[in-house]
């Protein structure tokens, strides 16, 4: 083991994420066989254009880029203009008053995420979710020297919420979920969350700490049928949003993300400004100037949801035809079916021979399914029902 480094990170930098292995697999097999004889579902990396205001709003800033400090810092939490017109956006989205001392801007929702944890976390604290979970969520508690502990949902993918409760000790600190939830689609309802809420206002009291409530909440723009995303914050005191610009507006890879405290946090002044200091001393100082500007143009914009929700009829038709089961999702651009004959790692290696990528349940903490993400074409999506009914024949000895 290379004595330089933390055995956490000695071990991490051993391995890959599953989702990006994939991802990176799919490059290998394009160059080898062509763009058209691959189906790769493996990322969730919107390909739908940005709304027509990001380039308005890029072009409004290349006319003042030979402007002095037109690029220069701004505070840690992000442009105090900025900040307002978000609290205002978020107001309204939330459907509950945020002020801009509650909001704080960085660098994409994995860095803030990093700082409630850095804030909050001892070293041998508990960071509780759900099974299937986004898989950086385990890093990101070791690297503050937490723990994340993951309770399996019910078949439906809705909260367990017994278990849940019979998991939390002394040592949790934070819970965590995600809606619309990758990688399932699922949408947490009002009377889950609440029921969560009564929890841990309960072990709150007996333990005599608080315990943080993070809506982690990327995909909130893109929903189905009608559903509506619950917001946390009039329900907890003691919760946050964290989210992004990202997926909404197709522009993941400028890294702009958010965290929007609840106005009744005891201790909220407090919370904010550690949340601020964590972005600080992390290093990363302050969210990425042109990404935050282009919020001015871009607030209250979405990509063509419409797009997705067609992804998703044909998605489902495919699936179905090619002899699969699986629930409808309600959110996001995910489908999480259940991988034939149980063994989903395995089952994977057969999609990808058919020239399907997917990714392993595994990697999500719940094996025995597997990711798809259509964030490609209908084209795509069509094209790979061979390769899909041929694996699943496979695995079934058909």
């Amino acid at each position: 083991m290379n004595q330089l480094l933390r055995p956490i990170f000695a071990e991490a930098s051993k391995q890959s994420s599953p989702i990006r292995a994939m991802f990176e697999t799919g490059l290998r097999l394009k160059k080898e066989f062509g763009e058209d004889a691959v189906c790769d579902f493996s990322i969730g990396n919107p390909d739908v254009p940005a709304p027509k205001q990001v380039k308005e709003g890029m072009m409004e800033l290349a006319k003042k880029a030979d402007q002095p400090l037109a690029f220069g810092y701004t505070p840690n939490a992000g442009s105090g203009e900025i900040r307002e017109l978000l609290a205002k956006y978020l107001s309204e989205e939330q459907g509950y008053p945020v002020e801009a001392a509650d909001v704080m801007l960085g660098v994409g929702a994995g860095a803030v995420m990093c700082n409630v944890f850095n804030s909050c976390l001892e070293a041998g604290d508990q960071v509780l979710g759900v099974a299937p979970f986004f898989a950086e969520y385990t890093g990101w508690a070791e690297s503050f020297g937490g723990t994340y502990k993951a309770i399996p949902v019910n078949s439906d993918f809705s909260f367990n919420l017994p278990a849940m409760e019979a998991a939390i000790t002394p040592k949790t600190r934070v819970v965590i979920y995600n809606s619309p939830h990758n990688p399932t689609g699922y949408v947490y309802t009002e009377a889950e969350i609440k029921g969560l809420v009564d929890i841990l206002r309960k072990k709150g009291k007996e333990y005599g700490r608080p315990i943080l409530l993070v809506a982690d909440e990327p995909y909130r723009f893109l929903t189905y049928g009608g559903e509506k995303v619950p917001s946390v914050l009039p329900l907890y005191e003691y919760s946050c949003v964290v989210s992004s610009f990202a997926k909404n507006i197709s522009l993941p890879g400028e890294r702009i993300g958010y965290l929007a405290a609840c106005k009744d946090m005891p201790g909220k002044i407090d919370f904010v400004a550690a949340i601020i200091a964590a972005n600080r001393r992390l290093g990363v100082t302050s969210a990425p100037i042109i990404g935050q500007e282009l919020l001015k143009y871009c607030l209250g914009h979405n990509t063509d949801a419409e797009t997705y929700a067609k992804r998703r009829t044909v998605m489902a038709d495919v699936l179905t035809r090619a002899g699969y089961k699986f629930n409808m999702p309600a959110g996001a651009f995910y489908f999480f079916p259940i991988a034939p004959g149980g063994d989903d790692l395995a089952f994977v290696k057969i999609l990808a021979e058919q020239r399907v990528l997917a990714v392993q349940g595994t990697a999500f903490g719940m094996p025995g399914y597997f990711r798809l993400s259509f964030c490609v074409s209908e084209e795509i999506i069509k094209r790979s029902f061979e390769g899909l009914k041929k694996a699943r024949e496979i695995v079934e000895g058909k």
